[in-house]
């Protein structure tokens, strides 16, 4: 089941954060196992081969969480 496992960095938008062992946190829109790409927020190893857990947000999701921010 593991082996059906893929994603893909469609595009990075950017980096929250670096840890002193090069994990990066980052804002990234990701495709995961051939689907439509989600803006997706964890933490990576430097050559993107590992990831951390994170969380994935739909382009509704991204604004609705922008327009809190924005608004605290």
């Amino acid at each position: 089941m593991a082996d059906d496992f893929s994603f893909s960095i469609e595009k990075h938008i950017g980096v929250l954060s670096e840890s002193k062992g090069g994990w990066k946190t980052e804002l990234n829109l990701v495709s995961w196992g051939g689907r439509p790409a989600k803006y997706d927020i964890r933490s990576w190893a430097p050559d993107h081969q590992k990831m951390g857990k994170g969380i994935t947000l739909t382009q509704e999701e991204i604004h609705t969480l922008q327009e809190l921010l924005k608004n605290n």
